[in-house]
C-alpha cells in the first residue's frame, strides 16, 4: 500500500509540474515575456514545484529536516546525475550567459546556503532573505530581457520585419485562453499538494522500515524523485540536440531549490525555524557545494562538459548514493570505501581535470 502511495504521488508530482509549467509559460507568452525568461523563471519554479511542495509538507508534518535534505540531495542529483548523463548521451555546450551569469549565481546561493546552515538552523529572517533574492533574481532577469528586446528593436532597420523571441501562443489553440491556462496552473497546484503529501508520508514509512533516517530517505529516494520533471526536460532536450536547455534547466532549477523551496519551507515553518541535520552539515551541504564549484572551472575555461567527464559525474553520484547506504547501516566496508575515494579516486580525479582545465585554456 505505501509502494502505491510512494508512486502515486511520484507520478502526481509529476504531472502536477508538467501541467503547472504548461498553463504558466503559455499564460507568460500571452503577457509577451520572452521564452528565456519564461525558461529561467516560470519553467525553472514549475520543475522546482515538486521539490517545494514536499519540502513544504515535510516542514508541516514536523520533519523539517527532510525539507533541507530534500533540497541538499536534489541538487547534488540535478549536477551529478542529470548533467552527467546528458553529457554521456552529447557533449553539453554551455550558453555564454549561463557561464558567465547563472552559473556563478548558482556556486554563489549554494555558498550562501553553507554559511547560514553552519548554526544548525535556518532562522526565519534567513528564509526571507532567500525568498527575497529570489524576487530580486527573477526582476533582473525580466529588465534584462527587456532591455536586449529594446536593443534588438533600436537595431531593426527601415521597416524590416523583426524576428523576436516572443512566441505567443497561436490564437486557435486549445490553451490560448486565459481561462484554459489558469485552470491548468490550478490542477497542477492541486496534483503538487496531492503527490507531495502521498510521496512525503510513504518515504517516512519506507525509512522506519529501512531503518535508515528520515534525512537518508531525503537524500536519495525523495530527491531522486522529486528532480523527475528535471531528469525529463535535460534528456529530452539532450536527445534533441537543445544543450542550452538541458544544461540551463539544471542550473535554473538548482538556484530555485536553494531561494524558493528552501526560503519558503523556512517560512511556513515560522519563528521555529529549519532543522539541520547534524549529517547535512558534517557531510552533504559540503558535497552540493563541491558539486556546485567543479561545474566552474569546465564550463568557464571550456564552455563545455565532455561525455568522459560526464561519466565522471554520474560515478560520482553512485558513489555517494553507496556510501549514504554505508553509512547508515554502519557497514564494515564503510572504513575501506572512504579510504579508497578520498586517497585515490578523488586525488585522480582532481588532476585529471585540472589537466584538462590547462588543455582548454592552451
Amino acid at each position: 500500500m505505501h509502494l502505491f502511495m510512494f508512486m502515486a504521488g511520484l507520478i502526481s508530482l509529476v504531472a502536477g509540474a508538467n501541467l503547472l509549467v504548461r498553463g504558466a509559460s503559455k499564460l507568460a507568452l500571452s503577457f509577451g515575456i520572452s521564452p528565456l525568461v519564461v525558461g529561467l523563471t516560470i519553467v525553472a519554479l514549475g520543475t522546482s514545484a515538486p521539490e517545494i511542495a514536499v519540502s513544504v509538507a515535510s516542514v508541516l508534518e514536523g520533519k523539517s529536516d527532510m525539507a533541507v535534505g530534500n533540497v541538499v540531495g536534489s541538487n547534488i542529483f540535478n549536477v551529478l546525475f542529470i548533467l552527467g548523463l546528458s553529457a554521456l548521451i552529447v557533449p553539453m555546450v554551455v550558453h555564454r550567459q549561463l557561464i558567465r551569469q547563472e552559473v556563478p549565481i548558482m556556486f554563489g546561493v549554494s555558498l550562501l546556503m553553507a554559511m547560514m546552515a553552519l548554526d544548525g538552523l535556518f532562522q526565519m529572517w534567513e528564509s526571507l532573505m532567500l525568498v527575497l533574492l529570489l524576487v530580486a533574481y527573477t526582476s533582473f532577469l525580466v529588465v534584462q530581457s527587456r532591455r536586449e528586446s529594446a536593443l534588438a528593436k533600436a537595431l531593426a532597420q527601415g521597416g524590416d520585419e523583426l524576428e523576436t523571441e516572443l512566441q505567443a501562443p497561436v490564437p486557435g489553440a486549445w490553451d490560448a485562453k486565459l481561462p484554459v491556462q489558469l485552470a491548468l496552473m490550478g490542477v497542477g497546484l492541486v496534483f503538487l499538494v496531492l503527490g507531495s503529501d502521498w510521496l512525503v508520508s510513504a518515504a517516512v514509512v519506507f525509512a522506519k522500515a529501512l531503518g535508515v533516517s528520515d534525512v537518508v530517505i531525503a537524500l536519495t529516494i525523495v530527491a531522486a524523485g522529486t528532480s523527475m520533471p528535471e531528469v525529463a526536460t535535460s534528456i529530452t532536450a539532450a536527445l534533441k540536440g537543445e544543450r542550452d536547455i538541458a544544461v540551463g534547466n539544471v542550473v535554473g532549477s538548482n538556484i530555485f531549490n536553494i531561494l524558493g523551496c528552501l526560503g519558503l519551507s523556512g517560512l511556513v515553518a515560522g519563528s521555529a525555524g529549519l532543522v539541520v541535520a547534524p549529517s547535512l552539515l558534517a557531510f552533504d551541504i559540503w558535497v552540493m557545494l563541491a558539486v556546485a564549484l567543479a561545474c566552474l572551472p569546465m564550463f568557464i575555461t571550456g564552455g563545455e562538459i565532455a561525455r568522459w567527464e560526464g561519466g565522471v559525474f554520474a560515478g560520482y553520484y553512485v558513489a555517494y548514493v553507496a556510501y549514504l547506504i554505508l553509512a547508515a547501516q554502519e557497514h564494515a566496508a564503510l572504513g575501506t570505501f572512504s579510504t579508497v575515494m578520498l586517497s585515490f579516486v578523488v586525488p585522480l580525479t582532481l588532476i585529471t581535470l585540472v589537466v584538462s582545465v590547462v588543455r582548454r585554456r592552451a
